[in-house]
């Protein structure tokens, strides 16, 4: 009897709350605004995130929802963190129509947030022009103004601060990519006219490509601290 008692103890599994949580997240692929998807979905969403990566945009996705290519993109590697924090969160690889993506999103929980992370800041940009139109928006390591490093920023895309939903920009002081360097933000938050505002981040580890996603640019080493930033701001 004694020996059976211990068995059982043995056999028993304790979870933490964020531990159930992770267990209960749907995740998926689905194709929204003619691209594929990852789709994690919480079980009762505080609201939702439209992720859009960096690089040329193109996304592995399993039929599963698990990504391959790209996983490494700081936003990609940070997506089950959100879920975690009850959002629900899509990833789409590139040639979404961002619009499709915003309504699609909508319907599963508002406010919706569009976090667009170095070329991804691009696409955002061109979304909203095409007629997305998101709850609130954020920008990190973002291709913002000609003082970023490239003429093909956001302050050109859209034209007009008009365009812009509440944005908040998120930017590492250590950033040494020359397309998205911090003298960008400045410029870009004055033509906002009040609609953005940045949070200064400081360090982390640099490695490989100055531009890469586990350098300064990609916020390495900083991952917790901007899903906190962003998480606090899209609620």
């Amino acid at each position: 009897m004694r020996r059976f008692s211990i068995g059982i103890v043995a056999a028993i599994t304790f979870f933490t709350p964020m531990q159930a949580q992770s267990a209960q997240i749907a995740q998926s692929a689905v194709t929204v605004g003619g691209a594929q998807a990852a789709l994690l979905v919480p079980p009762k969403p505080r609201a939702s995130l439209v992720l859009m990566t960096g690089g040329n945009g193109y996304l592995s996705i399993a039929g599963d929802g698990s990504i391959g290519r790209g996983a490494g993109n700081q936003l990609v590697r940070t997506r089950e963190s959100y879920a975690r924090m009850g959002f629900a969160v899509l990833v789409p690889t590139n040639g979404v129509d961002l619009a499709a993506a915003v309504a699609y999103m909508s319907k599963i929980r508002r406010p919706v947030t569009i976090v667009g992370t170095s070329r991804g800041t691009q696409r955002a940009a061109r979304g909203i022009a095409a007629g997305a139109r998101p709850d609130k928006l954020i920008l990190t390591s973002g291709f913002l103004s000609d003082e970023s490093g490239d003429h093909d920023n956001v302050m050109r895309i859209l034209g007009s601060p008009s365009a812009l939903p509440r944005t908040l920009v998120i930017e590492n002081r250590k950033d040494a990519c020359r397309l998205t360097a911090p003298a960008g933000v400045v410029p870009f938050v004055k033509w906002s006219a009040g609609r953005a505002h940045v949070v200064w981040l400081n360090g982390g580890v640099s490695q490989g490509r100055d531009c890469g996603a586990r350098a300064y640019h990609g916020f390495n080493g900083l991952d917790a601290r901007v899903v906190s930033i962003v998480a606090g701001f899209a609620r």
